[in-house]
């Protein structure tokens, strides 16, 4: 598995590690660049299935740095399905709703067409390009969106930290998208391997994002509600309020059609997943310490 550091890398570990029978080799960034083919050649080699969780995850800074972002989730993609296509590996590779244009007003089949809004979106795209292309029957691209984990910067955790110095906060509240826990995506991507081995799973397109939608508005009302913390401190606001150098989609839900022909469960609906993940450790210590430190809440 690439990508053995990150967020999603750690908690997917952690899922094939929970398999029986399953021998897993876990690679950071600092132990392989997938932008080096000979590097990936012989990392590939001898593996039954290959997940790829590395990539360029700063979607403004791809923005001035188009180059390098898509040496990442293009080229380096590209890399590792021309080392599965020539060792006979499946890979599954992980992609973004940044692929789709975000001016939908239903949830996006897989069978949609793309139309990236920002050279992120275009980077990743041309990996899922690549997979398809070179390999039709061992390929599986897996897009999630609004991920968030116990093991890297993400909106949950910005929030709670958020809590513990201010009285109000502003939240964006006309961007609609799916919350997925990382461990939940995890699950889901050990679940589509052993289908994919067993070839029960067609190859292709799938969507991993948590059922439901909601605004980061909507979440982070969510996410204070379960921690104990006040929502009332929370102001919607626009996305101008908060200009970027990247576009955002404006709509980012992603429909579930396929899994059913991988004989895969849909992931859960955005609230139970917060809900579970709001109980482990790495988000229920911050939201202590959040309530501990949140300043009073005056009112009129």
């Amino acid at each position: 598995m690439t990508g053995a550091g990150g967020m999603l890398g750690r908690d997917t570990l952690g899922a094939l590690a929970a398999v029986p029978g399953t021998e897993v080799t876990g690679l950071t960034r600092a132990e392989l660049d997938i932008t080096d083919p000979g590097a990936v050649r012989c990392a590939v080699a001898a593996h039954q299935v290959v997940v790829n969780c590395a990539a360029w995850t700063d979607v403004d800074g791809a923005e001035t740095d188009e180059a390098s972002a898509t040496a990442v989730n293009g080229t380096g993609v590209r890399h590792l399905a021309q080392a599965c296509a020539a060792s006979g590996a499946v890979l599954l590779h992980v992609s973004t709703d940044y692929v789709l244009p975000g001016d939908g007003r239903r949830p996006y089949a897989e069978d949609a067409p793309t139309g990236p809004l920002n050279a992120y979106g275009r980077g990743k795209l041309l990996g899922e390009r690549a997979v398809a292309e070179l390999l039709p029957h061992t390929g599986y691209t897996v897009r999630t969106a609004w991920l968030y984990g116990a093991h890297g910067h993400n909106f949950v955790a910005t929030m709670l930290d958020l809590a513990r110095g201010r009285t109000s906060v502003d939240v964006v509240a006309d961007q609609y998208g799916q919350p997925t826990w990382s461990v939940a995506l995890a699950r889901q991507l050990a679940l589509l391997g052993r289908a994919a081995l067993a070839r029960r799973a067609p190859a292709g397109l799938y969507h991993g994002t948590a059922t439901g939608h909601t605004t980061w508005y909507g979440l982070a009302r969510e996410v204070y509600r379960l921690s104990g913390l006040d929502p009332e401190r929370l102001r919607p606001v626009g996305s101008a309020a908060f200009p970027r150098p990247a576009v955002r989609p404006a709509y980012g839900v992603l429909g579930h059609g396929r899994w059913a022909r991988a004989g895969i469960r849909r992931q859960p609906d955005w609230r139970v997943q917060l809900a579970a993940a709001l109980r482990t450790p790495g988000f229920a210590e911050p939201a202590a310490a959040a309530r501990a430190a949140a300043p009073a809440l005056v009112t009129g």
